[in-house]
């Protein structure tokens, strides 16, 4: 006898947003789930690729030994990637996501987390949050500020404390724990634990089987408002028969559930250098569709989607608005030559208008963390713009000025904000600002860490 998971998975988008920046994944070996954010879609975009990076270990598994490192690797290589896309289209920085999934290993799960999605075990009736928020309001429950109610309602509910963003370096929560049959895994987007408290979910994670639970999970979230997207994955630890070679009495699925922004062809043709795995989409409330993979347990995925249809459709279309577009340019083109000779004084001052309007709006969405002063006595603010002058004139003002001095901060931290340090956008220099208050503190204590002015060697 051996140790199995017996998988499904759910994304909806919800019913305020206009689109799906979740992704979920589910397979014999990885679950996940990750909840993107940033504008221009990129939150779509930054979920999908960390689904995509990380189920990479699928074909790259690690050894046993090694799977906890592997895991944070594979965090580091979300942050390459989607500093890779923000590179390619500056216009995306900002984006960012949440990363929670695990890795089995026959008897023991490997955990890692980053943000706000959650992992929950339930376990003989007795269900268990398995991991722990990275929130600025979490913080302040840690600390006795505020209680578990008041967070739900607090203006900052949403504020991370860390993401994935291509920009700033993360580092995971990581832990390995022992894994038994009967045991039941929910991972969720804050589109579930935002809307149901912990004793809703824990009342409705043990019923039925892992295809009708993310069902049931969904609707309910649903019912209740869902102003998020929404995405489950759900995985049971079954005990399977094996024959005498040590191979199951059923072959494993083929293809993994891949859900929201990660399964969708349109996200996947907007990021060319990101490999996808293939996979068979579970949609629980189609189950007469055509299985996609034989002789797997009952819960088996469903094929929603045939890649091999679907994504060259969905290419054809691509390169056809292409086309389109192109057509519109080169009549755009002919009607310029026509005008030009009457028209380009004019052409050329709306030209220099725009491009300082532009440089204008591009100004104000910058936004970094710097020493206001000197760098030794100064404090540390928060700026709008960039560092630099042109032709004598400031591409930055002043957004900030926190009161903190420069000189209370860990020593390395001291010489990150006299170099200054990039924010997406407001909320993230915040975000920064929280962090760098925090360590400040730390250095306060009457035995300062490492780093901190005056600790001992």
């Amino acid at each position: 006898m051996s140790l199995k998971l017996r998988y499904a998975a759910r994304s909806d988008v919800g019913l305020i947003r206009r689109g799906n920046e979740d992704s979920g994944y589910a397979s014999p070996r990885i679950l996940l789930v990750a909840d993107g954010m940033g504008g221009h879609a990129a939150g779509e975009l930054a979920s999908a690729s960390a689904i995509a990076t990380v189920a990479a270990l699928e074909v790259h598994q690690p050894e046993e030994t090694d799977v906890l490192s592997a895991l944070a690797d594979a965090i580091d290589d979300v942050g390459l990637v989607i500093g890779g896309v923000i590179a390619a289209d500056p216009e995306l920085t900002g984006m960012g996501t949440t990363v929670t999934g695990i890795y089995w290993l026959g008897d023991r799960i490997a955990l890692v987390h980053v943000g706000d999605s959650r992992a929950y075990r339930l376990r003989e009736g007795e269900c268990a949050q398995l991991t722990h928020d990275h929130t600025y309001v979490q913080t302040l429950i840690d600390g006795g500020s505020i209680t578990p109610a008041d967070a739900a309602t607090h203006p900052k509910r949403s504020l991370l404390m860390r993401a994935v963003d291509g920009i700033n370096p993360v580092e995971p929560d990581l832990s390995m724990r022992e894994a038994r049959v009967g045991d039941r895994y929910l991972l969720c987007s804050d589109g579930l634990s935002g809307v149901l408290s912990f004793e809703e979910i824990t009342e409705w994670l043990g019923q039925g089987d892992p295809t009708g639970c993310v069902t049931a999970l969904v609707d309910l979230a649903l019912e209740r408002g869902a102003p998020d997207n929404v995405t489950v994955v759900i995985a049971d630890v079954v005990e399977v028969e094996e024959l005498a070679d040590g191979v199951s009495h059923y072959a494993e699925p083929v293809l993994p559930v891949v859900v929201g922004a990660a399964g969708e062809p349109r996200v996947r043709l907007r990021l060319p250098n990101v490999h996808f795995p293939d996979d068979a989409q579970l949609d629980p409330d189609r189950p007469d569709a055509p299985p996609r993979v034989t002789g797997g347990p009952p819960t088996t995925p469903i094929a929603l989607i045939d890649s091999e249809l679907v994504v060259p459709a969905a290419e054809r279309a691509y390169r056809e608005s292409l086309a389109e577009v192109a057509k519109a340019e080169r009549l755009r083109r002919r009607r310029r030559t026509v005008l030009i000779s009457v028209l380009a004084v004019v052409l050329v001052l709306l030209a220099l208008l725009g491009a300082l309007l532009i440089a204008r709006s591009w100004l104000t969405a910058q936004w970094y963390v710097a020493v206001n002063g000197n760098p030794g006595t100064g404090s540390v603010a928060i700026y709008n713009g960039v560092p630099g002058t042109l032709v004598g004139i400031s591409l930055s003002q002043l957004a900030t000025d926190t009161g903190l001095p420069v000189g209370a901060l860990p020593l390395f931290d001291q010489e990150l904000v006299s170099k200054t340090i990039p924010a997406g956008n407001a909320a993230d220099a915040e975000r920064i600002i929280i962090e760098l208050q925090s360590r400040a503190a730390g250095c306060k204590s009457s035995i300062p860490p490492p780093g901190c002015p005056g600790a001992l060697p």
